[in-house]
């Protein structure tokens, strides 16, 4: 049987095709089951063989062969009415955190590509690698049970703790649960013998071993997880066309993300400001490093006009550094919790989030009149790690024995 996959949207956000005003929610549903099916949909797990990419990304090359549908999309867009900025900025969220996959944010979208791609070639396993509180990992541990294949990741640790056993605090709790394989490594060794080589160590070993794994980099940002990213342009012109909206912001960490939405929307003639807010590394980094990303796509600077530092603007946001939360940057995700409902994790999204109010309320008329979406690219498992510095900002009045 055929998955809908229904997001709700505000009426103002009304995707193109969706239902009509005078079309019952279950009429509207039987017509929409009946187009899909016409058109080959596919559902959850199933194949897109082959994937027919977007008009406009025709002429990239290679174009990924298939795709896995992993996720729970379109998701949902909404106003969201952050505390401080200017009547005159309207903010808006695009919540991937919703994405499925337990809770799995931006990580899905890669991955419905990277593991069509290990399942076309036979590989029996997936290798990959990370910080030890990795919502890359953790995803990719998830989505490799989907379907089938067994999970090793290699997690970066502290020298005090990377002897130790890993715990179940945050992602660690999803990854162990479902089986994964963990070695831990020292930051210290991560950086001296680089990421790369840690992967092909450990692939070694295990095709010795008999296994046929499929290695994913940091992130599962390359050219080909970056699809993930130049697919979702597609699904989020049919929801914003003709809204006005002037800029998107979204964190980045390992690029590919940040990559895919400022080549597509270049492409596609969507025609947004991307604002990328790095929690890691720097601007320069950022732009060598997509555009590595795009010429592998076959989108080099001749071919598509632009270079990565004309698709989107790198800035800085990663404070005190890579998943070191300030206590005003906590203080913030508590604010936007409590006002709105909707909780950034610490390393990503709370970290851009932060650093886009703080660009808004600095240059007040560079924003002035605009209307910006955030991709909201989860990592709400991230937060069980902070939670003695979140102590401090919770009411302790507002967790009391109950009188009976």
């Amino acid at each position: 049987p055929m998955a809908l996959h229904l997001a709700p949207r505000p009426h103002h956000l009304l995707a193109r095709g969706n239902r009509p005003a005078a079309v019952s929610l279950g009429a509207w549903k039987g017509m929409a089951a009946r187009r899909c099916h016409a058109q080959g949909s596919a559902g959850m797990f199933d194949m897109d063989r082959p994937y027919a990419p977007p008009e406009w990304a025709g002429m990239l090359h290679p174009v990924p062969k298939e795709r896995v549908r992993l996720g729970h999309f379109p998701t949902p867009i909404h106003e969201w009415k952050l505390p401080r900025i200017p009547d005159d900025v309207q903010v808006f969220v695009k919540r991937d955190d919703l994405s499925g996959m337990q809770l799995s944010g931006n990580k899905v979208r890669k991955l419905e590509f990277l593991l069509a791609d290990a399942k076309a070639k036979g590989c029996d396993s997936v290798i990959t690698i990370g910080g030890i509180q990795s919502n890359h990992c953790r995803a990719t541990a998830v989505a490799s049970k989907y379907l089938g294949l067994d999970c090793f990741l290699i997690l970066r640790n502290s020298r005090a703790a990377v002897d130790s056993d890993p715990g179940l605090t945050g992602n660690l709790l999803v990854e162990r649960l479902v089986g994964a394989q963990i070695e831990q490594v020292t930051k210290e060794e991560y950086t001296s013998i680089g990421s790369e080589e840690l992967l092909r160590i450990k692939e070694g070993r295990l095709r010795e071993a008999g296994r046929n794994p499929y290695v994913i980099p940091v992130g599962g940002s390359n050219s080909l997880g970056t699809w993930g990213y130049l697919h979702f342009i597609e699904e989020l012109k049919g929801q914003i066309d003709n809204q006005s909206f002037t800029d998107i912001a979204m964190a980045c960490g390992s690029g590919g993300t940040t990559a895919g939405i400022g080549l597509g929307c270049h492409l596609s003639g969507l025609k947004l400001g991307v604002h990328a807010y790095g929690v890691c590394d720097t601007p320069r980094y950022f732009y060598d490093f997509c555009q590595g990303i795009l010429d592998g796509m076959g989108a080099v600077q001749a071919s598509v006009g632009r270079s990565s530092q004309e698709l989107f603007e790198a800035a800085q946001a990663k404070g005190s550094g890579y998943a070191i939360s300030t206590q005003e940057e906590l203080e913030f995700v508590k604010e936007v919790a409590e006002a709105t409902g909707v909780i950034l994790d610490p390393v990503y999204s709370g970290k851009a989030a932060f650093r886009l109010c703080q660009d808004i309320l600095s240059e007040p008329e560079k924003w002035k009149g605009r209307k910006v979406l955030f991709l909201h690219t989860g990592g709400l498992l991230g937060m069980y790690e902070k939670e003695e510095q979140l102590m401090k900002l919770v009411d302790p009045t507002k967790a009391s024995r109950m009188k009976v």
